[in-house]
Parts: structure tokens; C-alpha cells; sequence
């Protein structure tokens, strides 16, 4: 299953327009974070040391949240302002994100977890949702 998501994922960021190297680099960035996370865990909490199974399918869940973000980024433009519309705009990413995570975690590795996917997923779902900014208008400025 891993290397079906694998597959979907090399797919999604090669015919997206959107996703483009900046997105990439963004997506690489938060998986090395993670990963660093669980290398640390394994040596002062005592946590299972991450297999290579589970560093692709920290960089799969890290590449298709982001991916998340930035699409729903392309849709819903960040806005420049903070308010409620920032508020709204993270809630109505963060919260569905989760659920999709809880899936992916589900498919990934089934009912025996050894790592938090649903979160990483969500993290990077609402890290990559800041790529596009709402243009400001001139008057406005």
C-alpha cells in the first residue's frame, strides 16, 4: 500500500502546475523535521526506531499534505490581514485534514500505529495551505 500512495504522490506533483520545486522543497523540509522528531524519540523515549518503511511513508504523508495545502491555498488565498477570516480559513483545513490523516493512517499502517500519520498530516496540510497570499489592491495600500 505504501508504494501505491508512493506512486499517486510522484503522479499528483508531476501533473499539478502548482506544485512546483519551492513546494518541494517545503514538503522535504517537513518530513526531514519529522523524522529527526522520531530519531530523537527513539533515543531518549524509547520510541521504535523509524525502518525505512516508515521514513517513505513520512515523506508521503508530509508530500500529500502539503499538496493538500497548497491546493486549498490556490482556492482560498491567505489573507493578508489577520482576523476571523484566518481563523476560518485554518479551521476549514486543519479539521478535514485530520480526518483524511486518520484514514491514511488506517491504510498505512493498520491498527497497530507506531507513529502519529493523521497529525503530520494535518501539520503539513496547514504549513503548506500558507504558499499563495490574497493580491492587495492599490487603494487598499
Amino acid at each position: 500500500m505504501t508504494v501505491f500512495f508512493g506512486i499517486v504522490t510522484l503522479g499528483l506533483y508531476m501533473f499539478q502546475p502548482y506544485l512546483d520545486l519551492k513546494v518541494i522543497r517545503k514538503a522535504l523540509g517537513i518530513a526531514l523535521f519529522l523524522e529527526l522528531f522520531y530519531l530523537i524519540g527513539h533515543f531518549l523515549a524509547g520510541w521504535p526506531f523509524p525502518t525505512p518503511t516508515v521514513i517513505f511513508q513520512i515523506i508521503i504523508v508530509s508530500a500529500l499534505g502539503v499538496a493538500l495545502g497548497v491546493i486549498f491555498s490556490r482556492i482560498w488565498p491567505l489573507p493578508h490581514n489577520k482576523g476571523f477570516e484566518r481563523i476560518m480559513r485554518t479551521l476549514l483545513i486543519v479539521i478535514p485534514s485530520l480526518g483524511i490523516g486518520v484514514g491514511l493512517q488506517l491504510l498505512l499502517q493498520g491498527n497497530d500505529p507506531t507513529q502519529a500519520i493523521y497529525l503530520m498530516f494535518a501539520l503539513s496540510a496547514w504549513l503548506g495551505s500558507g504558499h499563495f497570499m490574497k493580491e492587495v489592491s492599490e487603494k487598499a495600500a
